[in-house]
């Protein structure tokens, strides 16, 4: 795992060398072990490693095929690196390595674009074609791995953390205020422009040409359900066997010791109880409600596994969340952020390399939102205009239980979901912002265009897409990337593997929730692997009482003091933001996601633009 950075320009190459090392320092917590460069006239790269694979000097970037006609930065790993690596030593190919990176770039080189699909594992990465002044860059098939990139002008840059853009004098920093209302939505950044003005993300599934100042971007992987009518039994027999192939290979593909994260979930739990590594780390908060620890203790112990554990406290809670925010690169606002930092920062003392569960839930149906109750189904199938009408008359009538149900669904399918993390409408989003960054932006707008991609599949089917393309890259593996990264160790995700995709495309959702449990099939399987209580718990994810703590006046006041400083009011109507935070203090309202997402893009803003 590592981090690259690069940019282009006509520079002096000794003024190349100077800009391209302060760039890779700034992300050198992506790999503190060896760094590397390549410069030239046109081009310069830069790598920070963190040693996975062939932990020798020969395995350090940037790597040159024979010739040294083209030279790559890689961020990532490729488990079937040996399968391709003799498919292209029988074309003649040469390696001077054993490492993964030297095989995308031969690879690269015989197989061209069509290399991309051929690859099983998380990338980033750019190829320097030096004889034709190209540069050649893709992500992995899920957004794995981050890839930022800066284009202005004659300006371009790229790298895996946009904070290195800041070591370079043609990098102009700006808030890019249109995120600023999806934000507060989602509570991580949908667009793909970025809170910084000109700074983008490569997409998922997709590579890139740059020649002559011009940027090609196509895509080369789409999610593409193709259920079939296997019975389940057999279905179930051949899922296991690619369940457990994927979670070997994850767990072998390394030169250093592997542990694993550890919640009490089925995720987690199965990983930890197909791969049997020697130590795996759980953490909690030491508060009723708030802690599973216990259950990753009891699993360890009925394995034989050693389990380090940490409680968090709310001073530690606080304190962290600069640090957090500086991390993300963008604002942020999912709770769980915050314990996945303590839970890497507890890893790194033991090992390089730790396994999680993330990718499962999207992948089999596993969120609570997947499984309405049947009396929702049957309400959801009334024609709009009637649900429409419904909502409008309940809306302006007093609470009641279900008022906001009503509301929620008198709105079209593409307008209402967004995921796992809904709690916040656009008029209230609005209501929240300066009147001069209202807009007329809806939610619809950024869901539509995925949905009618999928409008012809169940329900359940085009719950899961929406979320592979926006609740799984651009927060789950966002904030797995950035937490464990900035601890210098790399998560692996075997529940998220091309090879276990493409078989679970085929499953009917029938298999998938049933019997009024999410992600069946996946549960039937890891019963034989895990106790039956493990197998069937509900999904939690990372509970945080930080709604409780901001009751608490040390806390209150804390948030109370950030969203009254005087920079506030060029974002948000502060005597809203106040009323809410005013409002959950004393037992008005619970707001406390809604305050969560303003106060971490206060912070953000703070470390960027105020204490940078």
């Amino acid at each position: 795992m590592c981090g690259i950075v690069g940019f282009v320009d006509k520079r002096k190459i000794s003024e190349k060398k100077d800009l391209i090392k302060k760039m890779a320092d700034r992300i050198i917590h992506r790999g503190p072990d060896q760094d590397g460069y390549f410069e030239d006239k046109y081009v310069a790269l830069g790598h920070r490693r963190l040693s996975i694979i062939d932990l020798s000097k020969r395995g350090s970037q940037p790597i040159y095929n024979e010739d040294k006609s083209m030279v790559i930065v890689f961020n990532g790993e490729i488990y079937n690196y040996e399968e391709i690596k003799k498919d292209l030593i029988n074309r003649g190919h040469k390696f001077k390595t054993k490492t993964d990176t030297e095989v995308i770039l031969h690879g690269y080189e015989e197989y061209k674009d069509k290399l991309f699909s051929k690859l099983r594992g998380m990338f980033a990465f750019v190829i320097y074609d030096k004889n034709n002044n190209e540069l050649i860059g893709a992500r992995d098939h899920f957004g794995i791995k981050p890839f930022y990139y800066y284009k202005k002008d004659d300006s371009f840059m790229f790298g895996s953390e946009i904070k290195s853009f800041l070591e370079h004098p043609d990098f102009k920093k700006e808030v890019n205020t249109d995120a600023l209302k999806m934000y507060l939505i989602f509570q991580y950044s949908v667009h793909e422009e970025t809170f910084f003005k000109n700074v983008y993300k490569l997409k998922p599934g997709h590579y890139f040409h740059y020649k002559n100042g011009k940027m090609k971007i196509k895509e080369y992987f789409k999610v593409n359900y193709n259920k079939n009518n296997k019975p389940y039994e057999i279905l179930k027999e051949e899922l296991k066997e690619i369940l457990e192939g994927s979670v070997n290979i994850h767990k072998m593909t390394s030169d250093v010791e592997v542990g694993s994260y550890l919640s009490g979930g089925v995720d987690s739990s199965y990983v930890v109880s197909e791969a049997r590594p020697d130590k795996t780390f759980s953490v909690g908060f030491d508060m009723p409600g708030f802690d599973e620890t216990m259950y990753a203790k009891d699993l360890s112990d009925m394995l034989n596994i050693t389990n380090y554990q940490k409680k968090i406290s709310s001073e530690e809670f606080f304190n962290v969340l600069p640090k957090i925010m500086y991390h993300t690169d963008e604002p942020h606002a999912n709770l769980s952020t915050v314990p996945l930092y303590f839970l890497s920062k507890l890893a790194s003392s033991e090992v390089k390399v730790v396994l999680s569960g993330e990718g499962s839930d999207e992948m089999f149906g596993g969120y609570n939102e997947y499984n309405e109750p049947s009396l929702l189904k049957v309400y959801s199938k009334l024609p709009l205009f009637i649900r429409k009408c419904i909502a409008k008359i309940v809306s302006p009538l007093p609470h009641f239980p279900g008022q906001n149900t009503l509301k929620l669904y008198g709105r079209a399918f593409y307008e209402r979901y967004i995921g796992h993390g809904t709690f916040m409408s656009e008029e209230e989003a609005n209501e929240m912002l300066n009147k001069d960054l209202r807009n007329d932006e809806t939610i619809g707008d950024i869901i539509k265009p995925y949905y009618e991609k999928v409008k012809n599949q169940d329900e359940v089917t085009q719950k899961m897409y929406i979320d592979m393309n926006f609740w799984l890259p651009q927060d789950i593996l966002l904030k797995a990337d950035k937490m464990t990264m900035a601890n210098s160790i790399e998560l692996r995700v075997p529940l998220l593997d091309i090879v276990l995709f493409n078989f679970s495309q085929s499953i009917p959702s029938k298999y998938l929730v049933k019997d009024k449990q999410t992600k069946y099939i996946f549960r039937d399987i890891a019963k034989n692997k895990i106790p039956e209580d493990y197998s069937k718990r509900r999904k939690l994810g990372f509970p945080v009482p930080f709604s409780k703590w901001i009751k608490e006046e040390k806390y209150y006041n804390m948030v109370k003091g950030a969203f009254n400083r005087d920079y506030v009011h060029k974002f948000f109507d502060k005597n809203f933001i106040n009323n809410l935070l005013d409002d959950h203090y004393n037992n008005i309202k619970n707001n406390g996601r809604k305050i969560y997402n303003i106060y971490m893009f206060i912070i953000w803003y703070e470390v960027y633009f105020i204490n940078e």
